[in-house]
């Protein structure tokens, strides 16, 4: 049976992903997140409920060691027939941090978790995808400054990963926590694109797809945001608020039931280099920002993160040169 890795598969969309995989499509799972002592238990329940195989992966998104040592991991799990052949990798943990902090690499952790984490697991993961595997990053309508959504929590700045990885650095005055957040998406629409146009030069048939789970109340994203607006997210009005404001609405059970049909449902085989997105209860194919098109930025933004990420001549995936 075909196993599906997801990097913050135990809560919030990622979980309503996970319930999905194993109910819908019948495939295996690997956990990936920090803390193995939340992850155990949600394995133990999703195995025990839908009769598949669970397994867990200690990853910290925003630690270059953790992602090392977590593929290594994945790797040794393969190998010995622990985990069935890697069917995809959904890159979906993030954090939005209203301070300004940084990860024990000393970069923006923002930046590092939604961003610089998922570009080396990737690097170093890949080469064990299946020929006909998907890779799914969760993005968000954040990232495009043309829409409500990218107007309200802040205009994406320009996607430099050296400047972003060291936001605030040197006196420089750094930009606003829904900036770095905004950006960080507009990072991840940049690299699924970007992962497209590699995959398709080197002649694999990988999937990649960047996915928009709309404004989804009930996620762990809200615990960044003030007191007073994380009520309001729970009351039915807020909604009808936000729905005739123009932002892009989801919710957990369908916005993870969506990500679940990305990775899996034959019907997005052929939806590499696609921005998808969940809106008011309708998965659609859309466009995303003007600038997440751009292939020089894309370009330029992988071959930095990969220096970032002091990535050795060794682990470079032969399918992504």
């Amino acid at each position: 049976m075909p196993t599906i890795l997801i990097t913050g598969g135990h809560g919030g969309i990622g979980l309503a992903c996970s319930k999905n995989l194993a109910a819908q499509y019948r495939t295996n799972l690997l956990l990936a997140g920090r803390s193995l002592e939340r992850m155990e238990p949600v394995a133990l329940e999703l195995a025990r409920t839908y009769g598949v195989k669970v397994n867990t992966l200690e990853l910290d998104t925003s630690s270059l060691a953790s992602v090392r040592a977590a593929a290594a991991r994945c790797r040794a799990l393969l190998d010995d027939g622990a985990v069935d052949s890697l069917q995809a990798i959904l890159c979906n943990a993030g954090t939005r941090i209203r301070g300004l902090n940084y990860s024990v690499d000393g970069y923006e952790e923002t930046f590092a978790t939604n961003h610089l984490g998922h570009v080396l697991l990737l690097e170093l993961l890949i080469d064990r995808v299946a020929a006909s595997g998907r890779v799914v990053f969760t993005a968000s309508g954040t990232h495009d400054p043309d829409t409500v959504d990218g107007k309200l929590v802040g205009v994406a700045s320009e996607p430099d990963a050296v400047m972003l990885a060291n936001e605030g650095k040197e006196g420089r005055k750094p930009i606003s926590g829904g900036k770095r957040y905004s950006t960080s998406k507009l990072c991840n629409v940049l690299t699924a694109y970007e992962l497209d146009r590699r995959l398709r030069r080197s002649g694999s048939a990988i999937t990649s797809i960047a996915f928009d789970p709309g404004s989804t109340a009930g996620t762990g994203f809200l615990r960044a945001m003030p007191a007073p607006l994380r009520w309001l997210s729970r009351r039915p009005f807020f909604y009808r608020l936000q729905k005739r404001l123009g932002i892009t609405m989801g919710s957990i059970e369908f916005s993870g039931a969506s990500l679940a049909r990305l990775a899996a449902d034959p019907a997005f085989a052929e939806s590499s280099g696609k921005y998808l997105q969940s809106n008011d209860g309708r998965l659609t194919e859309t466009r995303s920002s003007a600038m997440s098109y751009d292939k020089a930025r894309g370009s330029t933004l992988w071959d930095d993160s990969k220096l970032l990420v002091h990535l050795r001549p060794d682990e470079q995936s032969t399918l992504l040169r």
